[in-house]
């Protein structure tokens, strides 16, 4: 199973204020060499915030906050001319006029043609009509226990739903981190709103 890659992929968090795809695409950007480019438009920066870089050691973060959407998408796009950057995250607000397909077609050609991954978030958005090559819906759910702490949080988990895609076939799954083998593990599809028995947790509701 592959999330990313270098192409254009859209991450649709289950509420607006869910971090979850955050941490979802910081942990598929793990290994990239060279720098982030996280761009945000006015409205994202004051819902939701900025990343927290201090707990992001060894990751080198640009952070660009713009009050326009559309100049999010151009700083996107010129971004990915630039061939010392690693991957550009875009947060947008909402549905943005300026988020066409053929803005959305231009980002997908030019990450394709540099080889740099680009995820859009879209928060409070809706799935219209867009040229990214993955588009997926992502949910924080409950981190596996810490193997020394059962008070304390363990590796993250979220629950992912690749709706659309060009690369492979659509799905759900429980996606999680491994600190220690530093990869995302796909595994244990959620039935019915529970999680299934085998995930090495006990059965609890899911956000809805």
């Amino acid at each position: 199973m592959k999330s990313g890659g270098n192409m254009l992929s859209e991450a649709f968090p289950a509420t607006a204020s869910d971090a979850g795809a955050v941490g979802f695409i910081l942990s598929e950007l793990r290994r990239i060499s060279g720098a982030i480019l996280w761009i945000q438009d006015r409205q994202s920066q004051m819902e939701s915030g900025h990343p927290y870089l201090p707990a992001l050691p060894g990751r080198s973060m640009i952070q660009v906050d713009l009050n326009r959407p559309v100049d999010v998408l151009w700083a996107a796009e010129e971004g990915l001319r630039c061939q010392s950057l690693g991957a550009i995250v875009a947060e947008l607000w909402g549905d943005p006029r300026a988020l066409t397909f053929t803005a959305t077609k231009r980002l997908a050609l030019r990450a394709e043609r540099h080889k740099v991954p680009c995820w859009l978030i879209r928060r409070g958005a809706s799935p219209d009509l867009s040229a990214a090559r993955n588009r997926w819906r992502i949910a924080s759910v409950p981190s596996h226990p810490h193997i020394h702490d059962s008070q304390a949080p363990g590796d993250p988990r979220w629950q992912v739903e690749l709706f659309r895609s060009r690369t492979q076939a659509p799905g759900t799954w429980v996606a999680s981190y491994d600190r220690a083998a530093d990869n995302i593990n796909f595994s244990a599809p959620f039935r019915d709103g529970a999680l299934v028995q085998d995930d090495g947790t006990e059965r609890r509701k899911t956000a809805r």
